[in-house]
């Protein structure tokens, strides 16, 4: 488990991802840099740099976000919002707010899950890194 002061993080990640990761923020509809990016390689958290997804269970849901249909195993933590609606996902390791899972929505996915996930939230290292 990655643990750090609120400092600490404040110093390793720029505005925006420390509003998102640590204060569970929301980046803007359609404006992240990998919405619309279909590149081979894994996506890992920018807040520790674990390895959260590979991108062949990314998938184009039109939401506006990233969307994977399932993460590394053990990579995620789920946790039911307060008033029951959805179901936030975080980094396991650091605690860095992801976004939202929602599952049922009918995409023709292995999990029929939609990890709804900010581009901030992760970072891209491309080609096959042996996961």
């Amino acid at each position: 488990m990655v643990q750090k002061a609120e400092e600490e993080w404040r110093a390793v990640l720029s505005p925006e991802q420390f509003r998102i990761l640590r204060q569970k923020g929301t980046e803007p509809r359609g404006t992240g840099e990998y919405d619309k990016f279909f590149e081979e390689g894994i996506y890992n958290c920018a807040g520790c740099g674990t390895p959260l997804y590979k991108s062949t269970t990314k998938f184009n849901s039109g939401c506006g976000w990233p969307a994977f249909y399932e993460g590394f195993p053990g990579a995620i933590t789920r946790t039911p919002d307060p008033d029951g609606r959805r179901t936030e996902i975080t980094c396991t390791a650091c605690g860095g707010h992801l976004g939202h899972v929602f599952k049922g929505e009918g995409f023709k996915t292995p999990t029929d899950e939609r990890h709804c996930v900010n581009s901030v939230s992760i970072t891209f290292i491309p080609g096959n890194s042996g996961l």
